[in-house]
Formats: C-alpha cells, sequence, structure tokens
C-alpha cells in the first residue's frame, strides 16, 4: 500500500505571493508571521509582500522574526508565546525550511500538551488539528511548505528530531520565485544541493513507488538543469522557477517515499554542530549513494542520464558508478566544500553521530541495510 500527501492547494508561479491574504482570510481572523530576523527587516522583502497580502485581505497579522537556522525548540517557545498572546488562528511562515519547520512546531505546541521531543517525535504521533498553515517559500530546497516532517534542535540533548505527521501538512504552499532572486550563491547552492539529496534519496529508497519515482526523477532533471544557472546569475527567473519546481517535486517525493542514510546523518551535523542543513546533505550525498549503488544500479543508471550523463555502452555498475560523477561535479561547480573536516568535524564526534544516525527515522528507509561499525566508517569516508 503506498499514499501520496502533499498541500491540498500550491501555486508556483510569479507573483504568488499576492495569494497569501485571500487564502488567509478563508481560515481565520489574524495571522502569526513566522520567519528570521533578516526577513523581517527588508523593506521590500517576502514579509513586507506577505504583511501587503494580508492587510488588503482584511486579516490582522502578529510576528515572530526569531527562527534561527536549524530552528530550535527555544525558538518553537518563543514564537507560541506570542501566537497565545496575540490570540492568532492562522499561521504563516516565510523563508525556507528553518521557518517552516519553526511554525509547524509552534503549531503543535500550540494544540498538544506536554514535549516535542519526549512526546511527539516519531511518526503519526500527533492527535489533534494543527492551525491552517501557510507556507511561503524563499528558497529552493527543503520543500518543507509541502511536507508532514518537522525538524526541529533539542538544545538540552543538542539532537535534530522529527515530528512527521500528515497533520503538519501546510493548507497552501507558496512558491513565488520572485522572492527568491536575492537570495546569494552560497544560499543558492546548499539549498539546492538538499532539493537534489531529497530527490535522490527517495528516488532509491526502499519506500520508492512509481508515483514518487515520477516526480523524484523529474525532480533531478530539473535541479541538473538549472541550479548551476540559478548560482551563476541569481536574477535568472527561469533557473529561480526551475530550482522552484525542482524543490517542489523533490518534496513531494520524499514527502511520500522517505529518505535515507544522507538525512539520518545529517541530522547529527545540525544538531551537533548546527552545521547547515544542506551543505551537510551535500558533502555526504556521494559517499551513501556509492555505498547504495550494489542494492539499484538500475536506478542510479536512471540518475546520471537524469543529471546529463551518457551511459551508452556502459555496463550496469558503469553506468550506475556515472551518477555519483555528476553528483559529485556538479557540487564542485557550484561551490559546495568537499570534506567534513574542512568544515570543523572532528573524528572524535563520529560514534556519538553515529550512534545517534542508526536512531534517526530516516535510517529505516535506507535502501542498503547497515549497522553501526558502516555509519561510522561513511562518517570517516566523508572526513
Amino acid at each position: 500500500m503506498a499514499d501520496f500527501l502533499c498541500p491540498a492547494v500550491n501555486f508556483i508561479g510569479k507573483g504568488t505571493v499576492a495569494e497569501v491574504g485571500p487564502r488567509a482570510a478563508m481560515f481565520g481572523t489574524k495571522a502569526l508571521i513566522v520567519c528570521d530576523g533578516f526577513l523581517a527587516k527588508l523593506e521590500d522583502g517576502p514579509v513586507a509582500k506577505v504583511k501587503d497580502s494580508l492587510a488588503a485581505s482584511g486579516v490582522k497579522f502578529a510576528i515572530y522574526d526569531g527562527v534561527e537556522p536549524n530552528p530550535k525548540d527555544t525558538n518553537v517557545a518563543a514564537g507560541l508565546k506570542i501566537y497565545k498572546a496575540e490570540k492568532c488562528d492562522i499561521i504563516v511562515t516565510v523563508g525556507g525550511g528553518s521557518s517552516h519547520d519553526c511554525g509547524k512546531g509552534i503549531g503543535i505546541a500550540a494544540t498538544h500538551d506536554g514535549d516535542l521531543y519526549k512526546d511527539y517525535a516519531g511518526i503519526e504521533m500527533l492527535t489533534n488539528e494543527l492551525p491552517p498553515i501557510i507556507a511561503v517559500n524563499t528558497t529552493a530546497g527543503t520543500a518543507s511548505e509541502v511536507t508532514r516532517h518537522c525538524v526541529i534542535t533539542n538544545t538540552k540533548e543538542k539532537v535534530k528530531f522529527v515530528i512527521v505527521s500528515w497533520r503538519n501538512l501546510p493548507k497552501v504552499s507558496i512558491n513565488d520565485p520572485e522572492l527568491m532572486v536575492a537570495k546569494p550563491a552560497g544560499l543558492t547552492a546548499a539549498t539546492g544541493m538538499d532539493a537534489l539529496t531529497h530527490a535522490v534519496e527517495c528516488y532509491v529508497t526502499k519506500d520508492a513507488n512509481p508515483a514518487t519515482d515520477a516526480v523524484a526523477i523529474h525532480a533531478i532533471k530539473l535541479i541538473g538543469k538549472f541550479l548551476r544557472r540559478a548560482v551563476a546569475n541569481g536574477a535568472d527567473i527561469e533557473a529561480r522557477e526551475g530550482m522552484a519546481y525542482g524543490s517542489l517535486l523533490a518534496g513531494m517525493a520524499f514527502n511520500n517515499a522517505g529518505l535515507g542514510y544522507v538525512h539520518a546523518m545529517a541530522h547529527q551535523l545540525g544538531g551537533l554542530l548546527d552545521m547547515p542543513h544542506g551543505i551537510a546533505n551535500a558533502v555526504l550525498l556521494p559517499h551513501i549513494e556509492r555505498y547504495n549503488l550494489m542494492v539499484n544500479p538500475e536506478k542510479f543508471a536512471d540518475i546520471a542520464v537524469a543529471l546529463g550523463e551518457n551511459i551508452n555502452g556502459l555496463g550496469k555498475m558503469e553506468a550506475a558508478e556515472k551518477a555519483i560523477d555528476a553528483i559529485v561535479r556538479l557540487s564542485m561547480d557550484v561551490g559546495i566544500p568537499q570534506h567534513l573536516a574542512e568544515l570543523g568535524v572532528k573524528e572524535s564526534d563520529i560514534q556519538q553521530m553515529a550512534e545517534m544516525a542508526m536512531r534517526d527515522g530516516n535510517a529505516g528507509t535506507n535502501p542498503r541495510v547497515g549497522k553501526l561499525a558502516d555509519i561510522v566508517q561513511l562518517f570517516k569516508n566523508a572526513m
């Protein structure tokens, strides 16, 4: 049996941010805007456009602008305090995955008693409906605007945990490429490689199905075509829109097929070292997928072709290896660091991170089943 979940309404294209207000008016009367401090201060930026749209539709709003990268339980608590004090009944998240995940966390905390980590980490642990969430995306990468995943860092344990539930799905997602043109090249590269990781991991995961395969492989094609262009020229609106579609499709795919060891391990780099998620994924991706090659080389050959490789005349494993070559080349072309050591990871961190990765929910859908020693070695390979 397979299910396929995504938000009820998904707007994609230039100018779609104007849909925030009319949609919010269908759900309630006062929105909590969840974003980071940088976006909140931009004079004519995404948050300003969201405010204008809400006001034009007669929807009042309050703002929580304290979201941090790798959003923390403390961010959720601070946002919840404003949500309750301002008597909000809608949540509008503006930004990338950090804002969307924090907004989901606030929605969970507003409707569920107890501790997010101890009581709700895991799959389908939520029992109550969340406030309506409208997710306005400003990066092409995490796809949190279309997924059931809420990823939060527990500041006491220094671990990222995931709350997976269909109740986390935003009611509306908005991907307006005009909100993405100002993103710097480094952020564009990191989020773009995050999207590629989603598409690749879910294409080969053991829970993949024809529906997820269809959107995942097209996501890989789009990212392979447009990521370099988006990094080279952030104002290339065609490239920005292509990446928006690629990220969205990758999100729809992994939302339903799961991920694997790349994300299980990357979450530990984010939780322990606060490493940007897209960078962690990008560095790990070729090492883990080389480990996975033997399970389904035909699918890796598909990935190679989607990334523009010529596999004519090659044997099965040779064709599969071309996928790894293409991933490494794309990562290097857009300026991603290639080794964990240069990002501050120490050999002494590996054992603890490997043990935690084995307990991460994403580990269960990796196509090749490994042991703790395998995860330790994969971290070492990436050093």
